[in-house]
């Protein structure tokens, strides 16, 4: 993480190919988010606005960069091309937008690979970028940060979900009542993603026998953490507000809304009623292969990921049944943000007086 004092300005990197950054100077401040994970390479510019932000640009590409982990526990040298590809495509874009501080992260492709370091040490050496390997629990902080604007005043706690490439991230949230910033209670990350998932059960996600063999499987490791922390039982308490954060919710929130292409807006911070959101699971499901590659919302990159995502889905409403879902369409980059904008406006640091 750079000084919040200075504007970015990553090490200059040995090869020749590699991409110049210049300085802010009469520009407002811009902050950048960088989240490489195990299927994505997502960056978000952004400026701050009062108590939050506008973006001014961004990146998504899917690089697959947890391909053959599972089975290998390394990154495949093709994945790390396509990931590099990627990264490069976004110092670009830093170096024609610069930045006054940019926080880039790296996560559980990364975090599991024997590989992953030297992998991101070729990415600094090419590209000039920095990413830092972060925790399962820094995840699931920074995805509470980004959703914590959801919350409403009469919600105690709240779970929230993050289906991931290679991991899925359960957080277990206090909701003071004085209005404060919520807390991380518990979390647990299971190594079930829409990548592993895929490669592990192949083509049996498309059938009602394997589909519901993985609901089983995953709900066996989430019923472990409800034990721990009651979570079903705060449910039947009330009020508890379950969110999702991740490609598969928004999906599904796409697919009940009956939108005709994925509109973030529309979207983004929507409360569907539960029983929408299962119905729009059965027309997943229904549809078939040809029919995800034809849906607006879904299309042929992410045919393979849908259904092993829903099925993660479907465990968690099946060990903690709610009336709502709200679904979040904002992830680590944007907790990123918050931080970073909140760490400016702070200011630096004062040491005391002795």
């Amino acid at each position: 993480m750079t000084d919040a004092s200075a504007p970015f300005v990553p090490e200059s990197p040995p090869a020749p190919a590699a991409v110049g950054f210049a300085r802010v100077d009469h520009c407002g401040p811009a902050f950048a988010a960088l989240d490489l994970g195990t299927n994505n390479c997502r960056l978000l510019v952004a400026a701050p606005t009062g108590g939050g932000f506008r973006v001014v640009d961004s990146f998504s590409r899917i690089v697959r960069l947890g391909e053959g982990l599972a089975t290998t526990g390394q990154l495949a040298d093709a994945a790390m091309d396509r990931a590099a590809t990627a990264l490069r495509a976004c110092a670009e874009k830093l170096a024609r937008r610069p930045v006054r501080r940019l926080e880039a992260v790296a996560t559980e492709a990364c975090r599991r690979a024997t590989n992953g370091p030297a992998f991101l040490a070729r990415v600094t050496a090419e590209t000039g970028l920095r990413l830092r390997i972060i925790s399962a629990r820094e995840e699931a902080e920074l995805a509470m940060e980004s959703c914590a604007p959801l919350l409403e005043p009469q919600d105690r706690r709240a779970l929230l979900f993050d289906i991931g490439g290679g991991s899925t991230e359960i957080a277990w949230i206090r909701v003071p009542a004085d209005g404060s910033a919520p807390e991380l209670i518990g979390y647990v990350s299971l190594p079930l993603g829409v990548v592993t998932l895929a490669e592990r059960v192949h083509q049996d996600c498309f059938t009602e026998r394997g589909f519901c063999e993985v609901v089983a499987e995953v709900a066996d490791h989430l019923a472990e953490f409800d034990r721990i922390h009651r979570i079903g039982q705060e449910i039947r308490a009330g009020g508890v507000r379950l969110m999702g954060t991740s490609g598969t919710v928004t999906t599904l929130a796409g697919v009940a809304m009956a939108l005709p292409r994925y509109r973030r807006p529309l979207v983004d911070g929507k409360t569907l009623d539960c029983e929408a959101a299962d119905l729009a699971l059965g027309d997943l499901f229904a549809l078939g292969r040809e029919g995800l590659a034809a849906h607006p919302c879904v299309g042929p990159d992410r045919v393979e990921f849908v259904l092993p995502g829903c099925a993660v889905y479907a465990a968690i409403r099946r060990v903690w049944p709610t009336p709502r879902l709200t679904v979040a369409d904002r992830g680590l980059r944007e907790g990123m943000l918050t931080r970073m904008m909140r760490a400016e406006r702070a200011g630096p640091r004062r040491r005391p007086l002795r």
